[in-house]
């Protein structure tokens, strides 16, 4: 093997293994230090990306979700259909129907089963039409004030740092990995090209 294919060669090398190291600095970085090093003497100071801009990344991800993916009035929507408000009926009939059977079990010449019809009559009637026509508003005012994206804002600022870390890389390590493998490729790429053009100064 010549010299000039050798020089090329270690250009290469030297250029994939340039690349390589920068991705891998660059994504470590995204996430280290988590406190800030400050550097007294030039004014500046080493804080990763994701702490130092935390807040900001929390409160537009809280926003997203709230505006983009789901709403309270979504999730009301999902609570009030007819099913389930059937089942509520259902539920507290079922309840009423047995506090009733116990407290009229006493009562002699079947007197008791026919209050307990008649309770349990009045309840089917009132109840469903109570949930049917007042169940809307109340949660909707019971749920008025809560605020999804606070919610998820908050839930992420209260995350350790390191938590926040193993969940990006949890979800996204293979990208993470081909963005460094992609360094390499490129630096390679430049390295040949520099190989050749210094070959042929």
């Amino acid at each position: 093997m010549n010299t000039v294919t050798l020089k090329i060669l270690f250009m290469i090398a030297v250029g994939a293994g340039i690349g390589y190291a920068t991705n891998v600095i660059a994504i470590i970085m995204l996430f280290r230090p988590y406190k800030p090093i400050k550097f007294p003497l030039i004014k500046w100071q080493l804080h990763g990306l994701i702490p130092k801009r935390r807040e900001e990344i929390a409160k537009s991800i809280g926003e997203t979700v709230k505006n983009e993916l789901i709403s309270m009035e979504e999730i009301n929507s999902q609570l009030l259909t007819d099913e389930n408000k059937r089942k509520l009926v259902d539920a507290i009939k079922a309840k009423v129907k047995t506090v009733v059977a116990e407290k009229t079990e006493s009562i002699p010449f079947g007197l008791g089963s026919v209050v307990s019809n008649m309770v349990d009559d009045i309840v089917e009637v009132e109840l469903t039409i109570f949930i049917y026509d007042q169940s809307e508003e109340m949660i909707n005012d019971m749920t008025k004030d809560i605020d999804i994206g606070q919610m998820v804002e908050d839930k992420i600022n209260q995350f350790e740092l390191k938590k926040i870390e193993d969940i990006i890389l949890k979800v996204a390590s293979r990208e993470l990995r081909h963005i460094e493998l992609l360094g390499g490729i490129l630096g390679a790429f430049i390295g040949l090209i520099q190989g050749i053009i210094v070959t042929l100064i």
